[in-house]
């Protein structure tokens, strides 16, 4: 079933990542005219229905459909959108491109396409969700954070971290039989945050579920809006989605890490003395780093 289409236009700049958030969830035929569509919008923008088809080897039928499950009310509204984020862009430039030739060129255009990915990352996330996640971070009696592979588990501790620090306790832990092990003793008090940007790693998947068995609540960040990991989360948070057409693989890593700062920052924002304790953790970082001073 198409899923309902969105109450709103997504930001200007930002309908390929929406695109991108869905397009694992969607049937072959389907995802061909999602994955022609990133490949290749400014030509989309301009085409029909049929030329589209034609271009991902289905019937106009599925490309309406898809545009449909993607969120959007059909194809002549991703055209539109597509359009607009077409415009914004053109009278955005300034100049030429940046040249790749030398490192400081690649490392401008890197840097460009992360803040572009920036800019939409949160296309994709609902604020009812934030919210609910928010309150359930704040209240819960033991945060349990789990991330896994190069990307996932790297964010898992940074959060960890930067939670502990603003006297919010919470553990990441690495090894994945912990993990589990963890997961299983929580209790309805708790919460279990996974974080997974394709939403189908079964690593992360198993404390997930073994949390959900225990009672805890599971909250699941992750890029892809329909993945195992949001049929499984209490709370889902999609964000970023930018995967890996863009900024050279990184700019995923970058929005979902930015997205944990902000969550973190929300959460102790509601948490009575956290400023306090964020200035009596630096000074005790601080002694602890020159014990001599």
């Amino acid at each position: 079933m198409p899923v309902q289409p969105q109450q709103s236009d997504p930001p200007v700049g930002s309908t390929l990542a929406v695109i991108r958030a869905h397009v694992t969830s969607l049937a072959p035929s389907e995802r061909r005219v999602a994955e022609v569509c990133l490949g290749r919008p400014g030509e989309v923008a301009w085409w029909s229905a049929a030329d589209l088809a034609e271009q991902a080897s289905t019937s106009s039928a599925t490309v309406v459909r898809a545009c449909q499950n993607l969120g959007f009310t059909g194809f002549q509204h991703l055209r539109m959108l597509l359009l607009r984020d077409l415009g914004a862009a053109n009278s955005g430039e300034s100049g030429a491109a940046n040249p790749t030739e030398t490192p400081m060129g690649l490392m401008r255009t890197v840097f460009d396409e992360v803040a572009r990915d920036l800019g939409t990352g949160l296309s994709p996330l609902d604020e009812d969700a934030l919210d609910a996640a928010v309150t359930a971070l704040a209240r819960a009696d033991r945060v349990l954070i789990v991330g896994n592979g190069g990307a996932s588990a790297p964010c898992a501790s940074a959060l960890a971290f930067r939670f502990v620090l603003n006297g919010r306790p919470a553990e990441a832990p690495v090894d994945v039989v912990v993990q589990q092990l963890s997961a299983s003793h929580l209790t309805e008090s708790d919460v279990c945050l996974v974080i997974s940007d394709s939403g189908m790693n079964s690593y992360t998947l198993a404390p997930a579920d073994a949390a959900r068995n225990a009672g805890a609540t599971v909250i699941g960040v992750t890029g892809h809006a329909r993945s195992d990991l949001v049929a499984r989360a209490d709370i889902a948070l999609v964000v970023g989605g930018a995967g890996p057409w863009s900024a050279h693989g990184v700019s995923s890593t970058v929005v979902v890490l930015s997205f944990l700062i902000g969550l973190q920052v929300a959460v102790c924002n509601v948490r009575d003395g956290s400023a306090a304790a964020a200035e009596r953790s630096l000074k005790q970082v601080v002694g602890l780093l020159n014990p001599g001073g």
